[in-house]
């Protein structure tokens, strides 16, 4: 597997010219082309090693470009790959290795950029004069492809291994590959090599405008410190997403947090992160602080609620679950509103956590929890109520990863392992770590609760002279318990009220849609991702109405269509003819798992339109009729899975249509359309140190 590394944006505060005075673009170790643009402000440098490239393949990409907001600053980005493509059997390990000795020297680069650059002003050199075509220079761009040349200006080289002696190039431009390789006794001399390594990413491409990147005083300011790697991976991941997801990927400390909760493995990080989102949006968790209104017999006896922070900033969460009466909320309200009211906390806590970030200057992305357990006793162990609590734990670890900086346990009675024993397994390892468990009044010694919250906002009721604000329960009467029945339904209502539907799609059994058309100048808009699988989108019109599947009284099946799924619909006849009895009228859209599909169609008709969802097939061999033994292996296993969608469709009056959204000339194209229903989520928001704006289009996956 390929190792690679993508870094933020490094920001020098100093002229482009004058960074171009240390950086210099005529000397390299590989083969390498340096090309400098100096009307455009540009360098861009590309290398390759060519010796051992049989065993060893190094790719570098490195790129100098003014500030696109501030003239005087100059930005710099880097990507690399490192593939072993043969070492003894131990390639997977080394290109691991290497990537990690690549990435501890890579800070070393800016601040050996800087030392330089700081020299040059005591020198009293500040400013160099911008280039101006003159009569003898018609281009301003210089190319040039130098292969094992020797370093001209700083005459930096790097060490390397005997073992493996691979060339490397030595320009400041470039990354400290050979440093990927090295081992710690040939870096005596490699001080100031590793400095001009200093182009520290491993770019692909550089794709998108600049405000879609995020630069490193940003996560620094925003997210607190990574290391290369962690850099790399959480921009990787952003990229895949804005790709995915454009306009609705999440806050950049959410990403991060879901990395963290795989320990930046981003392939795992992605999936769960993918899962998280669909549930957002499914249930609308974007806006349930808008729409959330807690119960009252829950603002009477839940004994939990927000209290000031702890000496990190973080914000604090008192639960004092000695004194809930559990049976009493699970019997009044049932386990989806508890549900419902825990993710509001959770939520509020996401809300509270960018508030401090502000307050206090640093990045705050967690909370503490303070779990008060007095009064706990054998009555807290009433079985629904356990159920309703790990149900609880199972889609706050599944949702909120890493959002829990500590949680302090005090005063735990003796029943509480009994609790530990039955909720410890659903609570992630790495969650656990954070738990503090003090029994009787063992938190007021040393290493107690002072070393963790300040003096003033110890509460009240743990001897403190804070007076909190969390009720303190007592006994839920009687009287507002409801029944099973009436319990059961209330769960059900609270997680149908979504806009969104789901539907499977087989092989041979497309899921459809049909929407009737009054108002030639209507707005078809949808909205919808792919949950599992990979699906092609479909849009026709027809004159005439599709006739519902019919359903056989004798056997309760459909009679006309088979659908192998109780939500899968076929509403086109398959007597029809496309061109004769329906058209088509967008370009189909193949759409991957994960992706998430917005769009639009301005009616040119009236009629019947019809949005199909039709399973994606691996196309065949082209060159021999018989099929390829792969093609058959992938077909088998893809078909065995059905694929599943989750979408909303909506119709807008031509007239609001224009008013509300864009010019009317994308008539008829796969055009974005913000809805008011769709579901921008609130975790979406710009990111940057200045004004890092996002684009918010909807056109498409």
């Amino acid at each position: 597997m390929v190792q690679k590394y993508q870094s933020p944006i490094r920001v020098y505060k100093q002229p482009f010219e004058l960074v171009m005075e240390i950086a210099g673009v005529d000397y390299v170790y590989f083969s390498q082309e340096n090309t400098l643009n100096k009307r455009e402000r540009t360098l861009h440098i590309e290398s390759h090693n060519e010796t051992f490239s049989n065993r060893v393949i190094i790719h570098e990409l490195c790129s100098y470009s003014a500030h696109p907001e501030n003239e005087d600053w100059t930005c710099f980005e880097q990507s690399a790959s490192l593939d072993i493509k043969s070492f003894f059997g131990f390639e997977s390990t080394v290109e691991k290795m290497a990537m990690k000795q690549y990435a501890s020297s890579i800070k070393k680069g800016k601040e050996i950029i800087e030392f330089y650059l700081n020299q040059l002003e005591e020198e009293g050199i500040s400013h160099v004069p911008r280039w101006t075509p003159s009569l003898d220079a018609p281009s301003s761009s210089v190319t040039t492809k130098p292969v094992c040349a020797t370093p001209k200006l700083l005459h930096l080289e790097l060490p390397v291994t005997p073992a493996v002696s691979i060339p490397v190039s030595t320009d400041a431009n470039d990354c400290e590959i050979a440093n990927a390789i090295n081992n710690d006794a040939t870096q005596n001399d490699a001080t100031s090599n590793d400095a001009n390594s200093q182009p520290d990413n491993l770019m692909e491409n550089q794709t998108g405008t600049p405000d879609d990147k995020l630069d490193a005083d940003y996560i620094k300011r925003y997210l607190g410190d990574l290391t290369p790697l962690q850099e790399s991976c959480l921009i990787r991941l952003r990229q895949w997403l804005q790709e995915s997801h454009k306009g609705k990927i999440p806050k950049d400390e959410h990403i991060l947090r879901f990395l963290r909760a795989r320990d930046f493995n981003m392939e795992k990080a992605r999936e769960i992160l993918c899962q998280s989102l669909t549930w957002r949006k499914q249930h609308q968790v974007d806006y349930l602080l808008e729409t959330w209104t807690s119960p009252q017999v829950l603002n009477d006896y839940y004994t939990g609620g927000w209290h000031h922070h702890d000496k990190e900033g973080r914000p604090l969460y008192i639960l004092r679950l000695g004194q809930m009466d559990t049976k009493g909320l699970v019997r009044a309200l049932g386990e989806e509103s508890l549900l419902r009211h825990v993710l509001s906390i959770n939520e509020e806590g996401l809300r509270r956590c960018e508030e401090n970030t502000k307050v206090f200057g640093r990045p705050i992305s967690c909370w503490t929890c303070l779990v008060d357990l007095e009064g706990l006793n054998m009555r807290h162990l009433w079985r629904p109520g356990v159920k309703a609590l790990l149900r609880i734990i199972e889609v706050v670890e599944a949702n909120y990863p890493e959002t829990l900086g500590r949680l302090l346990i005090l005063r735990a009675p003796r029943v509480f392992p009994v609790l530990w024993t039955l909720v410890s397994p659903f609570i992630d390892e790495n969650t656990r770590k954070k738990f503090l468990i003090y029994a009787g009044n063992d938190y007021q010694g040393p290493g107690g609760l002072l070393d963790y919250i300040d003096k003033e906002v110890i509460p009240d009721f743990l001897g403190g002279e804070c007076m909190c604000e969390v009720p303190e329960g007592g006994l839920v009467p009687k009287s507002l318990y409801r029944t099973a029945e009436e319990l059961e339904n209330e769960d059900i209502s609270l997680w149908t009220e979504t806009i969104y539907q789901s539907a499977s799609v087989f092989k041979g059994a497309p899921h459809e849609v049909v929407i009737e058309i009054i108002d030639a100048a209507s707005v078809i808009t949808w909205d919808f991702d792919v949950c599992k699988g990979d699906v092609v989108f479909h849009l026709y019109h027809s004159k005439r109405a599709p006739q519902p599947p019919r359903k056989d009284p004798l056997v309760g099946q459909h009679s006309s269509i088979t659908a192998p799924g109780g939500n899968n619909i076929q509403l086109i006849d398959k007597s029809w003819t496309l061109g004769l009895d329906y058209s088509m009228v967008e370009s189909p859209l193949t759409c991957k798992e994960g992706e998430s599909v917005q769009g639009s169609h301005v009616t040119r008709w009236p009629g019947f339109y019809i949005l199909q969802w039709r399973f994606h097939t691996m196309p065949g061999s082209a060159s021999t009729n018989l099929p390829r033994v792969d093609d058959v292996l992938a077909s088998l296993q893809v078909s065995s899975h059905k694929c599943k969608v989750m979408y909303y469709t909506e119709v807008i009056g031509s007239e609001d249509f224009r008013t509300a959204c864009f010019d009317v000339q994308s008539l008829g194209s796969m055009t974005s359309l913000e809805s008011s229903h769709s579901g921008f989520s609130q975790l979406s928001h710009a990111t940057s140190s200045s004004n890092h704006s996002q684009s918010s289009s909807m056109i498409s996956r």
